[in-house]
């Protein structure tokens, strides 16, 4: 339903609620299948980086009781409304957001984590056109130090051996692992395919801090069958709840 500039949307078959601007960027299924990946312990933190309107760090929260997670976002109005949807599913007290550049962490204070979860900007600087409309050129393209600064900000905010996990294009994936290498391990990635038989669009990955075990790439997730509606697979993960086997 609408609310002057603002909807309220449902993940996971209506379990989240999620308070969204009416225009701009809007959470599709991307955050949800990240969260899906992050295989926390009941009691660890998580890091939510650009966490957005929180749809990601909700999702998990849902699925992972007792889980905590501490939302970090460079636009105030944005972060703000993470905080309501927080408040709306009764997850405040378990979801904290920030307003933070992702460049700027670890803050003062901030103790290391066991795991970082991240949807960054999808398109490296100088390679698009950018949106008229200032969410979408904020979340859509890099700024700053773009995709490696982020990884520069898991690795300072992680605790030893602790886990980054991401969501991105496939076409950025020579770009992960040279930004993780040396620091990062133990790099599994998962290949999200629109179709059965199309090239995989979206990728998610995990890293491990400081670990020397080797890549894996393993199965994918087929999102969509002939007729365009989702697989059972994805909609086990999608409205469902069920976490993608990365362990």
């Amino acid at each position: 339903m609408s609310a002057g500039a603002e909807t309220l949307d449902s993940l996971l078959g209506g379990r989240v609620a999620l308070v969204q601007p009416g225009e701009g960027y809007r959470a599709a299924i991307d955050p949800v299948l990240l969260a899906a990946a992050v295989m926390a312990n009941p009691e660890d933190t998580v890091l939510d980086f650009g966490c957005g309107t929180g749809a990601a760090a909700l999702c998990l929260a849902a699925r992972l009781a007792g889980c905590r997670v501490v939302g970090v976002e460079a636009d105030p109005a944005t972060a703000d409304l993470a905080r309501r949807s927080a408040q709306l599913n009764g997850l405040a007290d378990r979801i904290s957001v920030f307003d933070r550049r992702v460049e700027h962490l670890p803050g003062p204070g901030m103790a290391p984590v066991e795991r970082v979860m991240a949807n960054p900007p999808y398109l490296a600087e100088g390679t698009y056109t950018a949106s008229p409309h200032p969410d979408r050129r904020r979340t859509d393209g890099e700024a700053g130090g773009g995709l490696p600064a982020w990884i520069d900000a898991a690795y300072r905010c992680l605790a030893p051996k602790g886990w980054l996990t991401l969501i991105h294009r496939a076409d950025r994936l020579q770009d992960i692992v040279t930004a993780v290498q040396g620091r990062f391990g133990a790099v599994s990635v998962m290949p999200l395919w629109p179709k059965a038989g199309q090239p995989a669009r979206r990728i998610l990955v995990t890293a491990r801090r400081d670990s020397r075990s080797p890549s894996r790439l393993l199965p994918g997730l087929v999102l969509h069958g002939p007729d365009g509606r989702f697989t059972p697979a994805a909609e086990a993960v999608l409205r469902d709840g069920a976490a993608l086997p990365f362990d």
